[in-house]
């Protein structure tokens, strides 16, 4: 099982599958049927409490208030793009954390982009996410709520999660896998798996480690740089594994899945976008299955990172597409709010 303890020992309700639900209710001499219910509350319904589960007794709701810890994700503020229509949160955990979730309207349908950690500790050059290092680890439930929230929120429905806010996902793993698995499960909100995408700076062991987990998700690799010695300027994780060993891991996992594997670059001006790097791009990940995202470097303001020119991303996009690469231009979503990862947690903490 995952860690999924919050508090006073106490377990995260929410960040149980409906198994170990079932388990826990029945040492509590409840039946099973009682514990599909709770999870349809939960998981279905999106209940904000047990007060909102109307078909349970009151003396079960006090038996589960003593046991158990109810995860529910409280707002602090959000800002909404109108650029766009974005929609940037920031929600305070009960430890008095917070995290940062993000929600975009495509027309193939609505995205929301979660935070797996408080924080991170990969300490990526152009990320603010990183800044000031991690607080902890966050349990699926916690996961989870970041999505229920936005969808009563919004009222309208999620079919896409891309796990690529705060934190290192591989670095939250079994938290990770049991999120995904609920998420994806008929019982909750059944998002299929290959709507799911993880986003990894390239931890190796992990990314042969979900390579095993019979799941359908879409591995994003957050590649940034052609060779060590640049990636090492960006990215510290690349001190302990190397280009060749990371895009091994990466083969593996399309070996093993079938899914198509996505490189994510951002783009730095005068760091990584030259005619040189699209040329060493190709060469690195041409004969793969492949996708590249490239990404305009969202500036933040303690690193003097800067955007690409629009002239030297057209022609790194043009170079990549005729060598048959498939690629494509993320489109700068809330660009007038604090659209870059961390910068609105970043923003708050320096405000309290």
């Amino acid at each position: 099982m995952s860690e999924v303890v919050l508090e006073n020992d106490k377990k995260d309700i929410k960040s149980l599958s409906l198994t170990e639900l079932t388990e826990e209710l029945n040492n509590l001499g409840e039946k099973a049927f009682r514990a599909k219910q709770i999870y349809q509350w939960m998981h279905e319904k999106l209940a904000r409490s047990y007060d909102e589960m109307t078909n349970i007794s009151k003396a079960l709701k006090e038996k589960l208030e003593a046991n158990f810890v109810y995860t529910s994700l409280n707002m602090v503020t959000f800002q909404e793009s109108k650029i766009d229509g974005t929609r940037k949160y920031l929600f305070e955990l009960a430890d008095g954390n917070v995290v940062e979730s993000v929600w975009m309207k495509y027309k193939h349908g609505n995205s929301v982009c979660i935070s797996s950690q408080v924080g991170c500790r990969m300490g990526c050059r152009f990320c603010a996410s990183t800044l000031d290092g991690l607080e902890r680890n966050l349990l699926p439930g916690e996961m989870l709520d970041q999505i229920y929230y936005i969808a009563r929120h919004t009222g309208e429905r999620v079919s896409n999660i891309v796990v690529m806010g705060t934190g290192e996902p591989m670095d939250n793993y079994d938290n990770l896998i049991s999120f995904i698995r609920m998420l994806s499960d008929e019982h909750g909100l059944n998002i299929s798996q290959r709507n799911i995408t993880v986003s990894t700076c390239g931890i190796v062991p992990r990314i042969r480690q979900l390579a095993e987990e019979d799941l359908q998700i879409t591995l994003a690799l957050s590649l940034h740089a052609t060779t060590d010695e640049k990636r090492r300027k960006l990215m510290p994780i690349a001190y302990t594994y190397g280009l060749a060993e990371v895009l091994d891991a990466c083969k593996y996992y399309f070996d093993k899945t079938g899914r198509r594997l996505t490189f994510e670059y951002s783009l730095v001006r005068g760091v990584n976008d030259t005619e040189e790097d699209s040329k060493e791009l190709i060469d690195l990940v041409g004969h793969l299955n492949c996708h590249v995202n490239l990404i305009p470097v969202n500036p933040i303001e303690e690193r003097d990172y800067k955007e690409s020119t629009a002239q030297a991303i057209k022609a790194f996009q043009s170079r990549l597409e005729k060598n048959h690469i498939n690629v494509t231009v993320r489109r700068e979503m809330g660009r007038d709010i604090d659209g870059a990862c961390g910068q609105l947690r970043r923003r708050h903490k320096k405000e309290m």
